[in-house]
């Protein structure tokens, strides 16, 4: 633990009508394998339920191991959504850090699960050179899957390890290295707090502000890395608060689980062709950034490969 205890590191959760998620979060985060009195930021926004009552008895509970900092805001229509949410807990967790210098905000989700060792990880990852840590995204085991989606579900996990085998094989990055898992969203992203400020913080969109802020600190030449041993638990649920988030993604699962629908994925020679171009790309000086910044004006992949199921 030397490694960690100088480190400073603050969690920092959106929460939108979250009193039955909260209380499991929070009692996960007093349970860390973590130094001292934790800092939390949480923003509750635009709820009708009891998020504050519960997340104020959560602080009572936890005296002394959570440092919990609470913000309401109520967003207008057009601006109630996952990237002013996220944006206001990140900023709070910015303004709450004792100082930038070797300091990190960490990404999470009000139904997140982060198991003990989870911000250990994070900052084991940090000491090792890293500006930004992903976390592989689980489903709870407390809310298993049923067992066709968890097929599909399988399947899908095979065809990235598959992705990442190519990408390792053909342009292998040295700052993260196999194995390694591909998720790197808002349920768990850790990001130096300079680095953070440095990308003008969390972009105020409707949906894909976490994709949005790795590809920001990218084109800086961020290193992200996706330590196997960095993932937090979430629920299955298929109503999210997200447009575009998670419980999206689940509810296209179950669907296809329950209607016996094989998906359509790009094909492996895509991803081949595009690790090639990666590499073209990443052997110029600044070619790091200018992958971040052109790789997402490319056109779409086909999805012209059906997901293999096991049987």
């Amino acid at each position: 633990m030397a490694d960690t205890i100088a480190m400073t590191l603050c969690v920092c959760v959106p929460a939108r009508n979250e009193a039955a998620r909260l209380p499991i979060l929070l009692d996960a985060l007093a349970m860390q394998d973590w130094p001292g009195a934790l800092p939390v930021a949480i923003a509750i926004n635009n709820s009708t339920d009891d998020s504050r009552a519960v997340a104020d008895a959560a602080c009572h509970r936890h005296a002394g191991r959570l440092d919990v900092h609470i913000v309401e805001r109520t967003f207008a229509p057009e601006q109630a959504h996952a990237g002013s949410a996220r944006r206001i807990a990140m900023d709070t967790g910015l303004g709450i850090l004792p100082a930038l210098d070797n300091a990190a905000l960490v990404s999470t989700d009000a139904d997140s699960r982060p198991p003990r060792d989870w911000l250990h990880n994070i900052a084991t990852a940090f000491s090792r050179g890293a500006d930004m840590v992903g976390g592989r995204i689980d489903i709870d085991s407390d809310e298993p899957l049923p067992p066709p989606v968890h097929r599909l579900r399988t399947a899908w996990d095979e065809y990235w390890a598959a992705v990442r085998a190519i990408e390792d094989a053909i342009d292998p990055l040295p700052w993260d290295p196999a194995p390694r898992h591909g998720d790197h969203t808002g349920a768990s992203l850790a990001i130096r707090a300079e680095l953070y400020l440095a990308c003008g913080g969390v972009p105020a969109i409707a949906s894909g502000e976490d994709r949005a802020l790795v590809l920001a600190a990218l084109a800086r030449g961020a290193r992200l890395v996706h330590p196997v041993t960095v993932n937090t638990r979430v629920s299955p649920r298929l109503e999210g608060r997200a447009e575009g988030g998670m419980a999206v993604a689940m509810h296209t699962l179950f669907e296809s689980a329950e209607n016996d629908i094989s998906p359509m994925a790009p094909a492996f020679t895509h991803w081949r062709e595009r690790a090639h171009w990666r590499k073209q790309l990443r052997a110029r000086p600044d070619g790091a950034a200018l992958i971040a910044r052109q790789e997402p004006l490319l056109p779409p992949m086909p999805h012209d490969m059906m997901l293999e199921l096991q049987p």
